[in-house]
C-alpha cells in the first residue's frame, strides 16, 4: 500500500511541477487553487469579528488594535515557521522526506501554481491549534479578535507569496518584498525568512545576502 512517506516511483517533473505522492487521492489534495484559503478563511474572520462586536466584551474602538496586533503576530509566526520548521534538515531518509513535504518541494519547483498556498489539510489543524492557544491564553474577549487578525495576516502571507512568484510588482513595496523573497530562493537560503514582510529578518539579522553561497538549509532535492 502506498504511503505518504514514499516518493513516487517515477518522479518525473513537468511544467514546473512534480508528483509528490504515489496515492492519487493524497496527490490530489496536495494541490490547491490560490483562491481556496480566502474562500475558507474570510468567513471565519467575519464570523469571529461579528461575535466580538455583538458580545460587547470590548468597546468597538478596542477591537481594531487587538485585531491588528494579531496580524502583526502572524508575521512573527510566519518567520518562525519558515526558519525553524520549513528549513529544518535531518540527513536521514525520513528527515529528507519530511523536509521535502513541508517546504523542499517549493524550493525545487518554486513556480508550481498548485503549491504556492497552504493546503487546507495543513492550515485547518494549524488554525484550530492557534485558536485554542490564543483563546486559552487571552480568553475569548481578547483572544478571538486577536485570532481574527492573525488569520488575516496568514491570508496576506498566502496572497503575497503567490503574487511574488506569478505577478509583476509595480509598487515600490511590492518590488522590495519580491526581491527579498527571490534572494531567499536564489542566493541565500539561510536568510530572508519573512515572506509577507522583511520585519523579523531585520530584527533577527537574517536579511538575505545577494552573493552568499547556499548553506546547510538548502533544499533537499526531489531526486535524493
Amino acid at each position: 500500500m502506498a504511503s505518504i512517506w514514499d516518493f513516487p516511483t517515477k518522479p518525473a517533473p513537468h511544467d514546473g511541477t512534480c508528483r509528490m505522492f504515489q496515492a492519487d487521492i493524497v496527490e490530489r489534495f496536495s494541490r490547491i487553487h490560490p483562491a481556496t484559503p480566502f474562500v475558507a478563511w474570510v468567513p471565519v474572520i467575519a464570523v469571529i469579528l461579528a461575535r466580538s462586536v455583538l458580545r460587547h466584551d470590548l468597546a468597538w474602538w478596542g477591537i481594531p488594535p487587538v485585531f491588528f496586533a494579531g496580524a502583526l503576530a502572524w508575521t512573527l509566526a510566519e518567520y518562525i515557521l519558515h526558519r525553524w520548521v520549513f528549513h529544518w534538515i535531518d540527513d536521514t531518509a525520513a528527515g529528507r522526506r519530511i523536509h521535502f513535504l513541508l517546504h523542499g518541494v517549493h524550493h525545487d519547483f518554486p513556480s508550481d501554481r498548485d503549491r504556492l498556498v497552504m493546503p487546507l489539510g495543513f492550515s485547518i489543524p494549524l488554525g484550530i491549534l492557534f485558536y485554542a492557544f490564543y483563546v486559552g491564553v487571552f480568553g475569548a474577549r481578547m483572544g478571538e479578535p486577536f485570532y481574527a487578525g492573525f488569520v488575516l495576516g496568514y491570508l496576506m502571507y498566502d496572497g503575497s507569496h503567490y503574487a511574488i512568484h506569478h505577478f509583476r510588482m509595480h509598487s515600490r513595496l511590492g518590488r522590495l518584498i519580491k526581491k527579498h523573497h527571490m534572494l531567499h530562493h536564489h542566493a541565500d537560503h539561510d536568510g530572508g525568512f519573512g515572506v509577507s514582510s522583511p520585519l523579523w529578518d531585520h530584527v533577527f539579522r537574517t536579511m538575505p545576502e545577494p552573493k552568499k553561497r547556499m548553506g546547510a538549509s538548502t533544499s533537499v532535492h526531489f531526486s535524493t
